[in-house]
C-alpha cells in the first residue's frame, strides 16, 4: 500500500535487500517540497542574522518576560524589549571574548529557562562561539563530562546550579576558566572559586566587561558549528550532537512554512510560553523561531506547582507541550466536568461525540458544531489561558483520546510532531485540519525526506506492497553533522547517507507516518513472544486511575509485571468506598494488598478493552507513591522512562513481584 499523493510525493523508488543492506521502501517528501527540499537563501549564514533583523524591525516590541516574586507575592509579567535584549547580547558577547574565548570555541549554558539563557545564547551566536547547553537536571558527573568533552572554557550558570558547577570544577579545571552566574552569589562561593583558580562573575559584573560599541562581529559561515547539544538518552554517556548554522536556520524556516499552511506565520501579536527545557532542541528551536518573528516569549517560574498559574497570567497564543502535560490538562478538564454531576457529564459526552463524529466524517473543526462551540466548547480554551490558536506536541506520541480532545477545542489548531536532536527538532508534523492524521506524526517537514528500512529480525518489511513498516530513516538540510568526537557512534547511525532513528514507523493511506515500535525497546519472553513495551505502556496509561506505569519483562520469564504510580485521588476514593483504614495515608494505601489487586484488575480491564493479547497482561504490580522523577534519574527531562535505571532502582521489588506471582499461580 503506497501513501496517497494528497500530502506526500515519492521521489525515489524502493530497493530490494542486498547482502550488505536490508530492503528499503520508497523515499517520500511532503507536497510542499515536491520540487526540492527547503534550503537557505544565499544571504543567510547564521541564526544571529535572524535575531538582528528582528531587532531592526521590532526594536520596541516586548521580547522576553518573567514574573518576579516580592515578599512571597508573585507579580505580573515584566518585559524587556528586542533592543534591550540585543544590546545585552552584544555586551555579553564582547565580555566572553575578553576572557579569551574565540570564535569556534565552546561556551556552556547551565540553568532552567529564563531571559538570561536566551541572551547568553544570542551572545555566543553574535561572536561565532559554539554554545553547549547543560541540562538543568543533570548531575555533577554529567556536567563534568560535558565540560571536558566539549572543552568548555566559560559557562553561564543559574544561581541554584552554581554549587553543582563549583563541585564539578575539580574534575574539569584544565578547561573551565570562567563562571558567570545569572544572578548573585555568596561570599563563600566567591572564596571557593578563588581557591579553585576559576574566575566567578555575576551577570551584572560580567556585562560591564563588555563593550556595546563592539559592532565589528566575526564573519560566520553556514557550516560553522552553532551548538553541540548533548542528549540525555536512556543509556550510556551523553552524546554531543553537532548542529551547524545552516541546520538551525533551515529548521526555523521549516517551522514557519508548516505554520503558514496549517495555521498562520507568527508575528508581533503572538506570545509563547517557555517551560520545556531550553537545553533541548524542541523548545530552543521554537524560541529562535518566535524571536525571528517579533513575538514575545514569557518564562515560567520553574515550579511545576505554579505552571498553570503562569499560563493563565501570560495567556499564550501558542503552546508547546509533551503528552504528559496535555494528559494532565485533559484529566483536569474531565474531572471538573464529572464533578458537575451526572447530567452535565452526559450533556458534555453527547456534544463531544457529536462534534468528534462530524470531524471524523470530514467536516472542519469550524464546521463541525459552531453552535455547540459557543455553548460549551469555547470554555475549554480557558485551560490554556483562552488565547491559544496553535497547540504543538512532541517528544512522545499523544494518546489518541487526548489528541482528539485537543482537536475539538475551538479556534485552536493542533499539530503533533516527531523529531530528534539529530534532526534539529521536528522532522514530521501532522496537518492541523486533516483529521485522518490523528494517531500519527504526520508528513515530513519540508527540509527532510524519509524512507522506511526493513527490520527482518522484528518482522517489519518496508518493501511490502501491503503495509510498509520499518525503521524510520531521514536525510535532508536540517540534519546533524555527527556526534562530537565520536565518529564510531556517527558511523553506527549514518549509513549510506541516511540517519537511522531506531524508531519503527508505518506509512498510512493519507501519506502520514505512524510510530508503532522502537527498535531497542523490544524483548522476548521465555515462551518466545515478542513484547513492544512502549506500546503496552501507552495502552495501560489510558487507565484513568494511574499517573505513570513502567512495565518489565525479560527472556527468562513468561509474563509481565509493572510498577505503577496511582493517581492519589483514585486510590483515596477507593479506600473510602471500601472502608479502608487511613484513607488519606497515600503511602500506606499503596502497600494495601486489596488496593494492589484492585489496580491490577483495572489495568487488565483496560488491556482487554484495547484487545491486548494474553501474554501482554500484567500478572503483578507494585504501587509506588512517589512519581518517577529526574532527581532519581528514572526519567529524562522529556519524561521518557530510563529503563536500565528503573530496573536498578526497583530490582528488589521486581524480583519480589515475580516470586509472589509464581506462588499465587501455583
Amino acid at each position: 500500500m503506497a501513501p496517497a499523493a494528497d500530502h506526500v510525493v515519492m521521489v525515489e523508488e524502493g530497493r530490494p535487500a542486498t547482502e550488505e543492506y536490508p530492503s528499503a521502501g520508497p523515499v517520500y517528501r511532503c507536497k510542499y517540497a515536491k520540487d526540492g527540499l527547503l534550503d537557505l537563501p544565499t544571504d543567510l549564514d547564521c541564526p544571529w542574522q535572524l535575531f538582528s533583523e528582528a531587532v531592526k524591525k521590532y526594536p520596541n516590541e516586548q521580547m522576553l518576560g518573567r514574573r518576579l516574586t516580592t515578599d512571597s507575592k508573585v507579580g505580573p509579567y515584566t518585559w524587556i524589549t528586542y533592543k534591550e535584549a540585543h544590546d545585552a547580547a552584544i555586551r555579553i558577547g564582547s565580555a566572553i571574548r575578553s576572557q579569551g574565548v574565540d570564535p569556534g570555541n565552546c561556551c556552556g549554558i547551565y540553568g532552567s529557562n529564563c531571559p538570561e539563557w536566551i541572551i547568553a545564547m544570542e551572545a555566543c551566536m553574535s561572536q561565532g562561539i559554539t554554545y553547549v547547553p547543560l541540562y538543568d537536571t543533570l548531575g555533577v558527573n554529567a556536567v563534568e563530562f560535558i565540560i571536558n568533552h566539549a572543552e568548555v572554557a566559560l559557562v553561564f550558570v543559574q544561581e541554584k546550579s552554581l554549587s553543582s558547577v563549583l563541585a564539578s570544577h575539580k574534575g574539569c579545571s584544565s578547561n573551565l576558566k570562567t563562571i558567570v552566574s545569572f544572578g548573585e552569589f555568596s561570599a563563600t562561593q566567591k572564596e571557593e572559586a578563588k581557591e579553585q583558580c576559576v574566575s566567578l562573575f555575576s551577570w551584572h559584573e560580567f556585562s560591564l566587561k563588555g563593550n556595546l560599541d563592539a559592532t565589528e562581529l566575526p564573519r560566520k559561515q553556514k557550516t560553522d558549528i552553532c551548538t553541540i547539544m548533548y542528549t540525555s538518552g536512556t543509556t550510556g554517556e551523553p552524546k554531543g550532537v553537532i548542529l551547524n548554522n545552516a541546520a538551525m536556520m533551515v529548521e526555523v524556516l521549516s517551522i514557519d512554512k508548516m505554520l503558514q499552511v496549517t495555521d498562520r506565520s507568527c508575528d508581533t501579536t503572538d506570545v509563547f510560553f517557555s517551560y520545556l527545557p531550553l537545553a533541548h532542541v524542541y523548545d530552543q528551536v521554537m524560541e529562535i523561531y518566535f524571536l525571528s518573528s517579533g513575538s514575545s516569549v514569557g518564562y515560567w517560574r520553574g515550579d511545576i506547582r505554579y505552571m498553570m498559574d503562569d499560563v493563565h497570567a501570560l495567556k499564550p497564543t501558542v503552546f508547546c507541550g509533551v503528552p504528559r502535560v496535555y494528559d494532565k490538562i485533559y484529566a483536569g478538564v474531565m474531572q471538573k466536568i464529572s464533578a458537575g454531576g451526572l447530567l452535565r457529564k452526559k450533556i458534555f459526552d453527547f456534544a463531544y461525540n457529536y462534534k468528534l463524529g462530524n470531524m471524523r466524517n470530514g467536516l472542519s473543526q469550524e464546521e463541525a458544531s459552531p453552535r455547540l462551540d459557543r455553548l460549551m466548547f469555547d470554555k475549554l480554551k480557558e485551560a490554556l489561558g483562552g488565547r491559544a490558536h496553535m497547540l504543538l506536541s512532541g517528544a512522545a506520541p499523544l494518546p489518541r483520546h487526548v489528541e482528539e480532545f485537543l482537536r475539538i477545542i475551538p479556534a485552536s489548531n493542533l499539530s503533533q510532531g516527531y523529531g530528534l536532536t539529530e534532526s534539529c527538532g521536528g522532522s514530521f508534523t501532522t496537518l492541523a485540519g486533516v483529521f485522518s492524521m490523528v494517531g500519527t506524526v504526520g508528513v515530513p517537514m519540508p527540509a527532510v525526506e524519509a524512507r522506511l528500512v526493513s527490520v527482518p529480525e522484528m518482522g517489519y518489511d518496508a518493501f511490502s506492497g501491503d503495509v510498509a513498516r520499518g525503521e524510520i530513516c531521514l536525510r535532508g538540510n536540517s540534519m546533524f553533522s555527527g556526534y562530537h568526537k565520536r565518529q564510531d557512534l556517527t558511523d553506527q547511525v549514518l549509513i549510506d547517507g541516511w540517519f537511522h532513528t531506531g524508531d519503527i514507523g508505518e506509512w498510512q493511506e493519507d501519506g502520514s507516518l505512524k510510530i508503532i515500535d522502537r527498535k531497542k525497546n523490544i524483548f522476548k519472553l521465555s515462551q518466545g513472544e515478542y513484547v513492544a513495551v512502549e506500546n503496552l505502556e501507552n495502552t495501560y496509561s489510558r487507565c484513568p486511575l494511574i499517573a505513570q506505569v513502567w512495565i518489565y519483562g525479560n527472556s527468562f520469564e513468561s509474563f509481565l509485571v509493572g510498577v505503577v504510580v496511582p493517581e492519589r485521588k483514585a486510590i483515596e476514593d477507593w479506600a473510602k468506598l471500601n472502608n479502608q483504614s487511613s484513607p488519606n495515608d497515600f503511602e500506606s494505601l499503596c502497600e494495601n494488598l486489596k488496593a494492589k489487586k484492585y489496580f491490577l484488575d483495572e489495568l487488565n480491564s483496560t488491556a482487554k478493552q484495547y484487545q491486548l493479547k494474553g501474554f501482554e497482561m500484567l500478572k503483578a504490580v507494585h504501587l509506588e507513591p512517589n512519581a518517577f522523577d529526574i532527581e532519581r534519574d528514572l526519567i529524562t527531562p522529556t519524561f521518557k522512562l530510563k529503563r536500565p535505571q528503573l530496573l536498578k532502582h526497583y530490582k528488589v521489588i521486581i524480583d519480589q513481584l515475580y516470586t509472589e506471582a509464581k506462588v499465587s499461580k501455583a
